[in-house]
């Protein structure tokens, strides 16, 4: 192992060796910089490990490229475009040596309402010419299937059979899934189990057999979990619930033994990881944390066919393994890097090469190629060649007292000079069910850049606290989980951080949201806001769910009464807003719909208040369009310096133009 860990430093050195030529420490570079797409996304291992499927985002046409790159020869192959606008590409696996299974995503609608459909094509690398195959195709005739909306969910990749996965489709009855066998080079299919007991999604165990249904009636909220034993076809009730009620167990997955399962549930009021025993029914605890949810995703050994650990974010590897050859080689090779987090993404089927992504709070991710024979590690990838790393601090976990006496997370990056109180934003996260993380960000890091200090809180409702921390955004939009942000930005004004003359909130989606709704509940507090695809009419919300199926969910969270509900919602309070804003929005966002800003705007227009709005054409919920990115951030840019200030000088050097392909 010191060998393997002399080979990674010098691929450090390497890495880093790249970043220089650098401009001076300090110097503020431009907004394409930090808005550029990440070069390469999502790289995928062969089987074999001699070859690595990824996505290259180019500039100069502004297109995404699924490519395959050749581990020998270092060659490069195009097999499928995309200009992110009409077609994305979602994910991509193997499923053989030689076939690339891949979903994609595009936009749909319906009357009035939109919507977004999937699809699952398959692709043969070795073919000279590349054909794409659409996995699913309606039968004709007298058949009288349903075309299903979603066609890219795999139940099995079944390691055992790379001939073949298990497909859910709901071609009988809409959202009613049966599983399909599905041969991936002539897309036959046969059905192994049919759909029934109302279970929106199946699981199968190692062995390919389906084992496990999880139930939900969409009217009555009431959810169970349904299991047969190994070579039974009677199934059995193990969990029932009601979902609008009270959290259940979550399946994650099977060990090699058929027997054997895997689940997270709430002990007390944190999340952990337990395993039953499906023949006696006996649970036993494989991992809790006193501090966080443990609620993270198995980590499958493809050697081993068996579970290994599960990923937990708030472990120092985001990964907690059990078995001790893979805990002993991340300590190796964290040992080997020890400036960096780093992540095994990806391994070949016999676990010889290996992919490793590795980045710090201020340096860019970068993918590692390694071989465990010959205890190799180079780099291949890097998400930002053209960002260079720039002198800043760590993300800095810090925490503060709520109003109410709670102690609230969240992660301050500062400048890496400070003197006295400084410009800050407050910049909360989407979701609102998600959290924050350590770790490169682009958006802080454009921040940083620009000279301000960042504060990303972990406001209640937020995901991995618990759940009665969690509990709070059920009907608590602008209650508590606002009064956790505006507290945030308090405490950096009484440690002097923050300048209190020159705050500003900054959010996108839920963040959207708490930096309007910041600007009419506390009009006094910031001196500006920026909300990109946010939700600005809470009432307008629940009644467009009313499309869906989940909508008594939504009613659920959000709330249902009409005057809370209007109190909740900026755009029922814009007349309290004082300070300037600024509104992004995707004209075509499935997520959280345009007229949201629109509305809002309009409604500031007519009470004469300072706004600008921006609406990016063929725009998404997640900035997917290169274009679209870089006005967002150069948006954001001048509308910052135009309300809090200059806070960085900027570097004289010319910002680099991009050779075509770049």
């Amino acid at each position: 192992m010191k060998r393997n860990a002399k080979a990674a430093h010098v691929a450090l050195f390497l890495i880093f060796s790249q970043l220089v030529g650098m401009p001076a420490f300090g110097a503020q570079l431009p907004p394409s910089q930090f808005s550029r797409l990440p070069s390469v996304v999502k790289p995928n291992l062969s089987p074999d490990g001699e070859r690595i499927a990824f996505i290259k985002n180019y500039l100069n046409p502004e297109i995404s490229v699924l490519s395959l790159l050749d581990v020998k020869t270092n060659a490069i192959k195009m097999l499928v475009k995309s200009d992110n606008e009409k077609v994305k590409v979602n994910w991509f696996t193997w499923a053989n040596e030689n076939t690339l299974i891949v979903s994609i995503r595009f936009a749909s609608k319906e009357r009035s309402v939109k919507f977004t459909e999937t699809r699952l094509i398959a692709i043969d690398v070795d073919e000279e010419e590349i054909k794409q195959r659409n996995l699913f195709k309606p039968r004709g005739g007298r058949s009288k299937e349903h075309n299903a909306q979603f066609q890219d969910t795999v139940v099995s990749f079944l390691p055992n059979d790379p001939d073949h996965i298990l497909m859910a489709l709901d071609l009988d009855v809409a959202n009613l899934p049966s599983v399909y066998k599905v041969n991936v080079n002539s897309g036959r299919r046969s059905r192994v189990q049919k759909g029934k007991m109302q279970v929106r999604s199946w699981m199968a165990d190692r062995q390919g057999n389906v084992r496990l249904g999880e139930a939900l009636s969409y009217k009555t909220g009431k959810a169970s979990i349904r299991y047969r034993l190994p070579g039974k076809e009677d199934w059995e009730k193990m969990y029932e619930h009601n979902a609008l009620e009270e959290v259940g167990i979550n399946p994650l997955g099977f060990a090699k033994d058929p027997n054997m399962l895997f689940y997270s549930a709430y002990k007390g009021d944190k999340k952990a990881l337990y395993k039953m025993n499906l023949t006696t029914q006996e649970s036993t605890l494989v991992f809790e944390d006193p501090e966080y949810d443990v609620d993270g995703s198995l980590i499958y050994s493809t050697k081993l066919n068996d579970v290994i650990g599960i990923y937990h974010s708030n472990s120092p590897t985001g990964r907690i393994y059990w078995d001790d050859n893979y805990k002993k080689f991340q300590d190796a090779l964290d040992s080997a890097l020890p400036d960096t987090s780093n992540y095994l993404v990806d391994f070949s089927r016999s676990e010889e090469s290996y992919l490793l992504y590795t980045e710090n709070d201020f340096v860019p991710g970068a993918y590692l190629l390694g071989n465990r024979p010959d205890r190799t590690l180079n780099m291949i990838f890097q998400q930002y060649p053209g960002l260079h790393a720039f002198m800043t601090s760590n993300h800095k976990l810090v925490s503060y007292t709520a109003r109410d006496g709670v102690k609230i997370e969240g992660y301050l990056t500062l400048p890496e000079t400070t003197d006295g109180p400084i410009a800050t934003i407050i910049h909360p996260h989407g979701g609102p069910g998600a959290r924050e993380y350590s770790g490169f960000d682009y958006w802080t890091s454009f921040f940083i850049n620009r000279g301000y200090a960042v504060f990303r809180p972990n406001f209640r409702g937020s995901s991995g606290y618990g759940k009665q921390f969690a509990d709070s955004q059920m009907q608590g939009w602008g209650l508590t989980m606002q009064d956790d942000i505006t507290d945030a930005a308090k405490w950096l004004v009484d440690e002097k951080i923050a300048d209190p003359k020159r705050m500003c909130i900054v959010g996108a989606s839920y963040g959207g949201y708490a930096a309007t709704m910041a600007a009419t509940k506390t009009p006094d507090l910031f001196q500006c806001a920026i909300s990109f695809a946010g939700v600005m009419d809470l009432k307008r919300l629940v009644s467009k769910s009313r499309h869906f199926l989940n909508k008594k969910f939504v009613r659920k969270q959000i709330g249902e009464d009409k005057d809370d509900l209007e109190a909740r919602s900026p755009y029922h309070n814009a007349a309290n807003i004082k300070i300037p804003i600024l509104l992004l929005h995707g004209e075509d966002d499935r997520v959280v719909d345009v007229y949201q800003s629109r509305q809002m705007y309009s409604e500031l227009q007519d009470l004469d208040k300072q706004v600008k709005y921006i609406e990016l054409e063929n725009g998404d919920h997640y900035l997917s369009i290169q274009r679209n990115r870089h006005r967002v951030f150069t948006e954001m840019d001048a509308f910052l310096k135009m309300h809090l200030g200059v806070a960085r000088a900027s570097t004289d050097a010319p910002e680099k133009s991009q050779a075509v392909g770049e």
